[in-house]
């Protein structure tokens, strides 16, 4: 199957939720074909009135990347449609999702461009101007998450929706190495990590995403979002389920499937 009509697959189980088998098994093979189609399928969403909001970056813990059987980070966009904006608490209708899971990390409001091949985490901290608390809906349009880095590639990092707490300025005052994440889900604590199960160090991780594009040709521009990746497992999300994000036992971040 060629690799426009994966894409063409990928938006239609985007538009009417109902997942397609996995890709890797039906002849995707290979990451660069994998990333075609993600810019294939970026293609149709931006025709239908879709707009790159910024940049996902995906599978940057350990125990994630073990979770789901895959060994590298990979990226994806982050689409205005599924943008739930910034706050401290918001509500989402669970029916817009094929099986959600839900994530917390840390989101970068950049400031400056960033162009690879050599950016250094130093170099990311200084260009950015804001950082966040965030959730992150992940989901796949590949039945049953049976996905290979092939598959999540295709599906845009496996990207769902995300919402940001509101931003913070001056993120060289706090190392993110060492801050910690909880995620609790209807008030029980289920998931939880440091910021150097994030390739490191958040901040390595956009490092990471901006030498990536640099083969792209494309850098983060001002005013682009990005999302760091999890620090910690992702847990899977019901009607009605509520996810609490506690940042350092002091900032508070809830998102509630309705």
């Amino acid at each position: 199957m060629d690799l426009e009509t994966f894409a063409q697959e990928l938006e239609h189980a985007w538009e009417e939720r109902k997942p397609v088998e996995p890709l890797s098994e039906r002849g995707l093979i290979g990451i660069e074909a994998a990333y075609r189609v993600q810019e294939a399928w970026g293609r149709l969403r931006q025709a239908k009135g879709d707009r790159v909001v910024g940049r996902k970056i995906g599978l940057t813990s350990k125990a994630v990347q073990q979770q789901l059987g895959v060994d590298q980070p990979d990226f994806g966009n982050l689409w205005a449609s599924r943008f739930l904006g910034v706050g401290e608490r918001v509500e989402v209708p669970h029916q817009l999702f094929l099986q959600p899971r839900v994530e917390g990390e840390l989101a970068f409001l950049i400031g400056r461009r960033l162009e690879g091949p050599y950016v250094t985490p130093q170099e990311v901290l200084v260009a950015t101007e804001a950082v966040a608390f965030a959730l992150e809906i992940v989901d796949s349009r590949i039945r049953d998450w049976r996905i290979r880095i092939e598959d999540t590639i295709a599906d845009n990092a496996s990207f769902g929706a995300f919402v940001v707490a509101p931003w913070e300025k001056n993120p060289l005052e706090e190392d993110f190495s060492s801050v910690a994440l909880v995620l609790h889900r209807n008030g029980e604590p289920l998931a939880q990590g440091v910021g150097t199960a994030c390739l490191g160090h958040p901040a390595r991780a956009v490092a990471w995403l901006v030498n990536a594009l640099a083969a792209f040709g494309v850098g983060l521009e001002p005013g682009d979002i990005v999302m760091s990746g999890a620090w910690a497992p992702v847990l899977p999300a019901a009607s009605g389920d509520l996810f609490t994000l506690v940042a350092s036992g002091t900032r508070a971040l809830s998102l509630r499937f309705i």
